[in-house]
């Protein structure tokens, strides 16, 4: 690149330069001929007070700037600076607005020349990444980032992340720098202006691609060998018995290698279970390490009888694991070739065809066409197609709703459908040994839906505490207010330009021979009753829930149980708008169906871009099908499911869900899964209760005579590595107000932190209290040193707020419902862990209510068969988050004096490896923590 870039870096006192923030430190890096040239930084004095927030952040303060020039003693230097060069920041419209309001006001006349933004350049050639905030792009390139937040280190950092993207675009074919010069006009950057240079350039010279690419049809794609099965060999590998062998085979892989006697009775059970075809459920502790433990067994055992086996998991993170740790580990131990596939539902998978067709389209919005970019750069390194590898904005998601994988009828290149991703892993799925797959993929085979999954006889269910839940979830329904006008917007009124539109651009092109029977204005007017009816039918849900929720002051989301035996008004006009809604959507799919029909029997030839359009109507219908039935299936069929709605009172619109499912799924998994199938295997570290899995059993509808029953401890040393301290100076938290609740454990939390230095994680059971505790810490200001990270308060998904909380040296991680399990942060990254309260689900949670009832109806108890099992199982998985490694050590402190004041709290404390249990006062606890930390 022989252009000369300079990288803007600046502090500011705030965000809207309009508003009179001015600029309080001025970095840039000047590069030349791929090189880094010239730097130059100086603070400034912005003749204002520098924000507590601003000082907190940056580390500058009005003393460090009180004797630095003004900005316009430093103006003509930066304009010399920036003369003929390309303008480049992280965020690049945020520097540019604020460098041009200080150029101008002090006399000069401001940049005009061409501009780069890395977070976008970021975005188009890192796909994949996990983020694009400088720091996690420093940290994934290895940069140097060590002080983040100063102008000079920021821009450092950006020039050196700047020569790593500007290679790696001249890296890329020139096939995909062509498409990607096409569709950057609508950039923030001047990137087209770049890529025009370096496309002449490029084209002088003869591209020599390298192997792992190949052209077909203007897409630059990863060339990718087809997978064929190598074939079996007579020879017979016999799974080794014994536990010489074993440690033998194992010891192979492992440098350092301990033996695990768990791991082997482990593989003993699996391999036993598979070759008896029996049902086996396994409670392996944190550290047996399951996934070899039962991988192992399941190679031998495919291999010897040519069955293939599914592995299903409920995360992408634990499938992700087993494909780049589990499985490379177990292709070192194995005496033969193993042949494993990941298998994902069909519309995770890019269908090529689709995407190749949208290039022509020139409408695209801002998010359409960066979506496009990144995915021509994704397509020369995936193998697998798969969306969950791509970093997709809410508008790429979209986008990605018209190109994702669907039964297609119009397209069907046989050219194609040789490199279609989804045909691709469903062939290789057909001659592999272990195919990883997600519950809910598992259970659409169960339930007989287009299958997916080749024939199998054989599971291993990992993470099979989650295994019920997802079940429950996909025999049931679930309707939103979003997803639904999303859906209708897809096929919108004639004017809003959407499908609708299309479909009589369509008929208007065929040379007409009859007439079509119903006018579009006819067809208009019935989708503008239709989305007035949706609009109507989910205020009477939030209307319904409201009077429901009249006597709970204060609370602003809930759940609120729908019963068909209710009597009240508003549960019949919901019924009756449910109906109109349903006819509408059956009258708007006739219509479709129809003028589909006239189009066939009037054309026999489409453009390819005709066909694309019919494919998006056909797949626009099937979903209409499908909210119809679910529309039927909740409010106009009796069953015995449980119904009930999700909403938050403050934006009824956003957040107003209607759930149905089933009170049980142990009849439908028995009857559909488990007399089907030879041998299902169920295993987690979390699946006994009191030492028992007879709770589990019930729970899935296995037979406990037949069932293989396995609990493994952890081979940890709990009893060394742990200290369990229960406060005694707190409140029985069922006898005060929630806010009386707060105000008591926050001093805990507040002494406990200065005790443990921070690294503390914080469980609670409901978000109010966790919001509450969080505003008070705050508001008390003890722990202003301290990076405070809220789930639902610090935005960011869960991987993302671990991974923050980790990079701090003092900080407290607050989460409820999903950080009591999958979170891993193992060493002194974690060296406390408080639960608020024991995790029982809220009596008048509907499931949960509706689950009671059922077993007292029948004469049960149902909080010992119900209630505290389940709160058990969320307890040991709260408690397995303190201890991932045997070195690991740490203090757990329980909050909720009722682990040790009830009878039933004893249960809890069974559950869990023995571990020294010390009761006293807060200031005494604090010595014992500090003695043992």
């Amino acid at each position: 690149m022989r252009n000369k870039f300079v990288v803007i870096d600046l502090e500011t006192t705030g965000n809207i330069p309009k508003k009179g923030d001015k600029i309080i430190q001025f970095a840039a890096v000047v590069i030349e001929n791929g090189k880094i040239t010239e730097k130059f930084s100086s603070l400034i004095n912005p003749k204002k007070s520098i924000p507590i927030f601003i000082e907190e952040l940056t580390g500058l303060n009005d003393d460090m700037v009180k004797d630095a020039p003004l900005f316009s003693e430093i103006a003509e230097k930066v304009m010399t600076l920036l003369n003929g060069a390309y303008f480049v920041a992280h965020n690049v419209l945020f520097d540019l607005s604020f460098l041009q309001e200080e150029l101008i006001q002090s006399g000069q006349e401001g940049f005009f020349g061409p501009v780069l933004d890395t977070v976008e350049l970021a975005r188009i050639l890192y796909p994949t990444a996990d983020g694009y905030k400088l720091s996690d792009l420093a940290e994934r390139e290895n940069l140097n980032h060590d002080r983040p937040h100063q102008a000079d280190s920021d821009a450092q950092v950006t020039a050196e992340l700047l020569l790593i993207l500007l290679e790696r675009l001249t890296s890329l074919p020139i096939t995909t720098l062509k498409q990607l010069a096409h569709l950057s006009g609508g950039l923030k950057s001047d990137l087209q202006q770049l890529l025009d240079e370096l496309l002449v350039n490029k084209v002088e010279t003869v591209e020599s691609l390298s192997e792992t690419i190949e052209i077909f049809k203007e897409l630059a794609l990863k060339r990718i060998p087809n997978h064929i099965r190598l074939p079996a060999e007579d020879k017979e590998y016999r799974f080794p018995a014994s536990e010489a062998e074993k440690i033998e085979l194992v010891s192979q892989a492992f440098e350092a290698f301990e033996k695990r006697t768990g791991q082997f009775t482990m593989m003993d059970t699996v391999y036993q279970a598979l070759q008896s075809e029996n049902h086996a459920v396994i409670e392996a502790g944190t550290g047996v390490g399951k996934s070899l433990g039962y991988l192992l067994p399941c190679a031998y055992f495919s291999r010897k009888n040519r069955h293939p086996i599914v592995v299903s998991t409920h995360t992408i993170h634990l499938q992700e694991q087993i494909l780049k740790n589990e499985i490379p580990l177990l292709a070192k131990l194995l005496p033969f070739p193993l042949n494993t596939v990941l298998l994902k539902g069909r519309n995770h998978y890019l269908s090529l065809e689709k995407f190749h067709q949208t290039l022509a389209d020139d409408n695209d919005n801002y998010d359409t066409g960066l979506t496009k970019m990144q995915i021509l750069v994704w397509l020369i390194e995936t193998e697998t197609g798969d969306r969950d590898e791509l970093n997709l904005s809410s508008g790429g998601q979209i986008f990605w709703n018209k190109i994702k994988n669907e039964p297609a009828i119009f397209l069907q290149d046989e050219a194609w459908q040789e490199r279609d991703f989804y045909l691709r892993a469903k062939r290789k799925a057909e001659v592999a040994d272990i195919i990883i797959t997600n519950h809910s993929l598992l259970l659409s085979d169960i339930k007989g839906e287009v299958a997916i999954l080749p024939e199998f006889s054989y599971a291993i269910i990992d993470e099979g505490h989650h295994f019920e839940k997802a079940a429950s979830q996909f025999f049931g329904h679930t309707l939103d207010y979003l997803s639904t006008r999303l859906l209708l917007g897809q096929f919108g009124l004639y004017e809003q330009k959407q499908l609708f539109y299309e479909l009589e651009k369509l008929i208007d092109s065929v040379p007409r021979k009859s007439e079509i029977r119903t006018t579009s204005t006819k067809v208009n007017q019935l989708m503008a009753d239709l989305i007035f009816e949706m609009d109507e039918f989910f205020q009477l849900i939030a209307l319904f829930a409201r009077a429901k929720m009249a006597n709970k002051k204060g609370v602003n989301r809930a759940k609120i149980r729908f019963s068909p035996n209710d009597e009240a008004k508003e549960k019949k006009a919901l019924v009756h708008s449910a109906e109109r809604f349903a006819f509408l959507l059956k009258d708007l799919n006739s219509e479709i169906s129809e003028r589909l029909e006239w189009i066939k029997n009037e054309s026999n030839s489409f453009s390819r871009i005709e066909e694309n359009k019919l494919e998006e109507i056909l797949s626009f219908q099937i979903e209409l099908t499908e909210l119809r039935d679910t529309v039927i299936n909740s409010f106009l069929k009796i069953t015995n499911d449980v119904k009930w709605i999700e909403i938050d009172i403050r934006s009824p619109q956003n957040v107003t869900t209607f759930m149905v499912q089933p009170t049980s799924v142990a009849g439908k998994l028995d009857e559909q899964f488990f007399q089907l199938k030879k041998a299902v295997v169920f295993t987690s570290a979390t699946l006994t209760v009191n030492k028992s899995f007879d709770y589990f059993i019930k729970e899935m509808g296995l037979d406990p005579v037949s069932t293989v029953q396995l609990n493994i401890p952890s081979p940890f040393a709990y009893n060394q590595q742990v200290q369990l301290l229960i406060p005694e100076d707190l409140p029985e938290i069922n006898t005060v107000s929630l806010d009386d609740y707060v105000i008591s454990i926050t001093e805990h939390i507040i002494t406990i932190a200065e005790a443990t230095k921070g690294r503390m994680l914080l469980l609670f059971t409901a978000h109010d209290m966790l919001k509450k505790t969080y505003e008070l810490i705050k508001e008390s200001g003890f722990l202003h040193d301290y990076a405070m990270i809220a789930q639902g308060i610090t935005s960011g998904s869960r991987t993302r707020l671990t991974r923050n909380f980790q990079r701090y040296d003092k900080a407290l991680l607050l989460g409820t419902s999903s950080f009591w399990e999958g979170v891993d942060i193992p060493g002194e990254d974690l060296s406390c862990l408080v639960i608020v309260r024991l995790p029982f689900s809220p009596p008048d949670d509907p499931l949960t209510e509706a689950k009671c009832q059922l077993i007292e109806k029948r004469g049960g108890n149902s909080f010992s068969e119900y209630s505290l099992p389940e709160a058990i199982l969320r307890f040991k998985q709260g408690f397995g988050r303190l201890i991932r490694t045997e070195s690991d050590r740490g203090i757990i402190v329980v909050f909720d004096k009722r682990i040790v004041t009830t009878k039933y709290g004893k249960a809890f404390l069974k559950s869990i490896p023995p571990v020294p249990i010390n009761r006293g006062k807060m200031d005494e606890l604090v010595e014992i923590i500090q003695s043992w930390l």
